[in-house]
């Protein structure tokens, strides 16, 4: 019988991605950017470990939304007390946080674990076109 190669955390590589989200739909731009957060593009994927690579996105106040997602589409929270609900649209949203629309749909598509927490913080987003992980020499991944 042979035993299934299961790769060490510190053997795993991370690389860096570079993603311009400017035009591009937020859902298949989200989906894209989890699958690679949680290393699913390797073949050496592992479901309970971090073998992922880091992504910066840029450009994320230029994503767009199908139909009418801007104005008929909110956004919850609630402070814990009575009454203590409030709701924002995703287009006002968009014009005061755009980095936290991506971030918030991609923290949707990954594990809502100890390791998703883990994940979630190797996504880098930015609403303009810079971005200081210049010396990591990203890679264009195109969505």
């Amino acid at each position: 019988m042979k035993d299934t190669f299961v790769p060490a955390a510190e053997h795993m590589a991370h690389r860096w991605y570079l993603v311009d989200a400017d035009g591009k739909t937020l859902g298949r731009l989200a989906s894209r950017i989890a699958h690679v957060l949680k290393g699913k593009n390797k073949p050496t994927y592992i479901w309970n470990a971090d073998g992922g690579d880091y992504v910066v996105v840029i450009n994320a106040g230029k994503v767009k939304m199908t139909g009418k997602k801007l104005t008929d589409k909110f956004y919850h929270k609630h402070s814990g007390f009575a009454g203590g609900m409030k709701e924002t649209s995703y287009g006002d949203l968009m014009r005061k946080k755009p980095a936290f629309v991506i971030e918030r749909a991609v923290w949707g598509m990954i594990s809502h674990n100890a390791l998703g927490r883990k994940i979630i913080k190797k996504l880098k987003v930015y609403a303009g076109d810079s971005h200081p992980h210049t010396a990591h020499k990203p890679e264009r991944l195109e969505v």
